[in-house]
């Protein structure tokens, strides 16, 4: 097929659906996305595969090639999904406002759907819901003070999304680890106190122990919304000559 890519397919975003067969099950790339939504869900995205969506569709696993052409414009149009609901954001009154609400609205996505956590800070997401929150996180940074051109802008852009592929997915994967193995944070804490008081004592990590005994010992959610605080703060200031 000659497309503006060369011999390469269109993306999955600029091919229209396929024409409705006349068969029981009517499929979209909307029902085949949210289907494979719930088992990545419930399975992860190891145990998301084209044909357990097409069992759960019921319908053969080749139909769903009418629709997507492979694993990843499927986790494409998974990711966009979620997006969607991200989107739903409201610009609130300032920047910052709106940065929070977006971070916020991303965290929730997140740990409803942790998979998607996986998928952040991998290769750049470019469905139509995914630009809209882009252009809507952009267009609140934009108006930072500290932010005086596109070059700051990008840096800015740059540290706010670092920041939350890094928080979400740490966060992600501590509920996993609890999950799995059935010791929480505090109890992991509680098992490791006296070795770890064992080794501050020594004298040998004066920083770390003001850490552990002075520090503020806040929960997940407390801690996404302070550190966020800090990057924003960042973002505010001058920029150095």
């Amino acid at each position: 097929m000659d497309t503006p890519y060369g011999n390469a397919p269109l993306p999955i975003w600029e091919r229209p659906e396929p024409r409705p067969r006349a068969t029981p099950v009517p499929l979209t790339r909307a029902t085949i996305a949210a289907t494979a939504t719930r088992i990545a869900d419930a399975e992860g995205l190891d145990g998301l595969s084209l044909r357990k969506i097409a069992k759960a569709l019921g319908v053969g696993p080749m139909r769903l090639y009418d629709y997507v052409l492979n694993r990843s414009e499927l986790l494409d149009l998974m990711v966009d999904e979620v997006y969607a609901r991200i989107a739903e954001t409201a610009p609130q009154d300032g920047w910052r406002a709106t940065a929070r609400a977006l971070a916020r609205a991303t965290r929730d996505a997140a740990l409803d759907h942790e998979w998607f956590a996986d998928l952040l800070g991998a290769r750049p997401h470019l469905g139509p819901y995914a630009l809209a929150v882009g252009e809507a996180t952009a267009a609140a940074l934009v108006q930072a003070p500290g932010v005086r051109d596109v070059d700051d802008l990008q840096r800015a852009l740059g540290a706010f999304n670092a920041y939350l592929v890094g928080a979400l997915r740490r966060e992600v994967t501590e509920r996993r680890t609890a999950r799995t193995t059935g010791v929480d944070v505090a109890a992991w804490q509680s098992a490791l106190g006296p070795y770890l008081t064992r080794m501050l004592d020594t004298g040998r990590y004066p920083t770390v122990a003001r850490l552990v005994v002075d520090g503020a010992h806040l929960d997940a959610a407390e801690t996404f919304h302070h550190n966020l605080t800090i990057v924003l703060d960042g973002i505010a200031g001058r920029r150095r000559p």
